[in-house]
């Protein structure tokens, strides 16, 4: 889910004993623990900017760093559907949590923990996933081959079984 790995991480730090494992996809520790401070910030301002669009600018905007180039003409449309239906208020507050410095985080994660990553993403790419493997104690990284960023609609069969195999062996 985009944003969803910054809201995990700050959950997972304010609520240590709910959850018994963590599975992050796409995720970063916020843009401001994972990017260098002149990217963060830029890409908070776009953030801000793309709010103020029409749905289909906002949606043009976006939408074509969000998949690989082989992804199905229906996934898109159905993503695109979704995002037509984004909100600018609660955009900004999303973009505004995923600016968030996070890193702090990263060594208090004490729960199993799994990173899932599309091969070709351009909004979360593989230098990020692989900070966050080596920030976090015991995180296992799973890289899906020629997927992009929303890896969990694009490759979802692949996503899921690393999931559940994921569970199967961490959470009894």
């Amino acid at each position: 889910m985009p944003f969803g790995g910054s809201l995990a991480l700050a959950f997972q730090d304010r609520h240590v004993a709910v959850a018994r494992a963590l599975v992050l996809a796409s995720a970063y520790a916020g843009w401001g623990g994972s990017l260098s401070a002149d990217v963060a910030e830029a890409r908070l301002r776009q953030a801000l900017v793309l709010a103020d669009l029409s749905p289909d600018e906002f949606v043009d905007a976006l939408l074509p760093t969000m998949f690989s180039p082989a992804t199905s003409v229906d996934t898109v449309a159905a993503f695109r559907l979704s995002m037509l239906e984004f909100h600018p208020v609660g955009f900004r507050a999303l973009a505004r949590a995923a600016a968030e410095h996070l890193r702090y985080v990263l060594p208090r994660v004490c729960v199993p923990t799994l990173l899932v990553y599309g091969e070709q993403d351009v909004r979360a790419p593989l230098s990020v996933a692989r900070d966050l493997e080596a920030a976090i104690d015991g995180a296992r990284l799973v890289v899906l081959p020629r997927v992009g960023h929303l890896c969990n609609l694009e490759a979802s069969d692949e996503f899921n079984g690393a999931v559940r195999t994921f569970l199967r062996d961490t959470v009894t």
